[in-house]
């Protein structure tokens, strides 16, 4: 938990002070690609938020109401990210850039005076986006290392299934949110710099449109992987196979039967199971072997929280 809060809130600095700068630069240069970087940049920020609040909602304590606790509340607020990414950011962009192509509208030529030094406005904008890109490459780096150590940890041999098996959705998206807004700015830049080299508004409309395109591809797909464990997702195949071979190799099991296992939280696993032990157990040496049961399983995977072992006779 520690960590995802750690991503968000580097995220959450560089995405405002990005934001304030791209707005500044739309304003002196007019560029559409800008405009788009400004409304990607607003939301991010604002989507920081809410996966801070996600964080802190899921870490209540359980109670009557939720008795698996608050964890899904970080799947909810993380699948909020991905509407709003999708809704304002996305569409806003592609929108605009739709517009700027159809209009024929470009960032318009100009100078501007800084501490006496007069420069041309395409500066600005190159200028603030090397800066976006040196301040989301820092925020992009604190969510690797976190989603890379989480792959150590849980044996995630790549990327792709880091991001179909991670029940962490809070690093999941500010990783996501970072590597796009990596390629949003190279996209504006790249977009920026060829219609001032050139003097066709095509590239800097374009780039606008495609910066919208990427945002909202993303969003569906944060959407999608955001829903799974909302709907109540089982751990992957292999640790369900994992628990599984540690019911039956304890001493006195001798068949497992009906075997369940739900995400609760990032870090919660809730695993049901019908066992099989040998008929000679007294009652008191079942007690014992679910407690030791439940010790392995949580050795095996530290998300293990709620443990309910049905004995069988």
């Amino acid at each position: 938990m520690a960590g995802s809060k750690s991503v968000v809130l580097a995220a959450l600095v560089a995405n405002g002070a990005i934001a304030v700068l791209k707005f500044l630069a739309f304003l002196l240069t007019g560029s559409p690609s800008m405009l788009s970087e400004t409304y990607h940049s607003i939301s991010d920020t604002g989507n920081q938020v809410f996966l801070l609040i996600g964080i802190r909602y899921s870490g209540k304590a359980p109670s009557r109401a939720h008795p698996f606790g608050y964890g899904k509340a970080q799947f909810f607020y993380s699948f909020l990210v991905s509407v709003l990414l999708f809704g304002i950011a996305g569409w806003e962009s592609l929108k605009h850039g739709v517009e700027a192509i159809r209009s024929g509208h470009a960032a318009s030529p100009g100078t501007v005076t800084l501490a006496g030094v007069t420069f041309d406005t395409v500066y600005v904008s190159v200028a603030v986006l090397l800066g976006a890109i040196a301040f989301e490459t820092y925020a992009f780096v604190k969510a690797n290392a976190e989603l890379r150590r989480q792959m150590e940890a849980y044996g995630w041999a790549n990327l792709v299934e880091a991001f179909r098996s991670t029940s962490d959705v809070t690093t999941l998206t500010a990783f996501t949110e970072d590597a796009i807004a990596l390629g949003g700015a190279a996209l504006a830049l790249v977009g920026i710099v060829l219609t001032r080299v050139t003097g066709n508004h095509i590239y800097d409309a374009v780039a606008a449109a495609l910066i919208g395109l990427l945002l909202m591809g993303f969003a569906l797909a944060l959407a999608w992987e955001n829903k799974r464990l909302l709907l109540g997702e089982s751990a992957p195949k292999e640790l369900e196979a994992d628990f599984q071979s540690i019911m039956r190799d304890h001493p006195g099991v001798t068949h497992v039967d009906r075997f369940r296992t739900m995400f609760v939280g990032p870090k919660g696993i809730l695993v049901a199971a019908d066992v099989s032990f040998d008929p000679e157990l007294v009652t008191d040496d079942i007690d014992a072997d679910i407690s030791r049961i439940e010790e392995k399983l949580r050795a095996r995977d530290d998300r293990v929280r709620f443990v309910y072992v049905e004995p069988e006779l």
